[in-house]
């Protein structure tokens, strides 16, 4: 189970951090990653890490201003966001792949949460 928390309305400008916590299965070996769905409807990878941690993907669009971490004693996946755009609003999900997952497609991850609001609008 992946469960999504964190999500909020903000100003342009401002921060806010993701949580996904863990349970259930051994999550720790599994790459992980941030999808957003934008209001568009179309999903698309925002960052990605590896099982161990020695990898890591952004999308071109939150370059240096997102950074993606998990602390697996924790079993819990971060997604630190700052310097927020309008257009970084949508529904943040947390996903997790057996996969080597760095290309972050949603297509070649398997297991889901249930997804958590980020508006940023002034």
């Amino acid at each position: 189970q992946l469960v999504e928390s964190g999500g909020g309305m903000v100003q342009p400008g401002a921060s806010l951090r993701l949580s996904c916590a863990w349970s259930g299965r051994e999550w720790d070996i599994y790459d992980m990653g941030w999808f957003r769905q934008g209001p568009g409807g179309v999903r698309e990878g925002v960052a990605c890490i590896r099982s161990t941690e020695d990898g890591t993907y952004y999308a071109d669009s939150v370059k240096g201003r997102f950074t993606i971490a998990r602390d697996n004693a924790k079993n819990t996946l971060y997604l630190e966001m700052n310097s927020l755009r309008p257009e970084d609003t949508g529904l943040y999900y947390c996903a997790a792949t057996v996969l080597w997952g760095l290309r972050c497609k949603d297509t070649e991850y398997d297991y889901w949460g249930q997804g958590t609001q980020v508006t940023v609008s002034s």
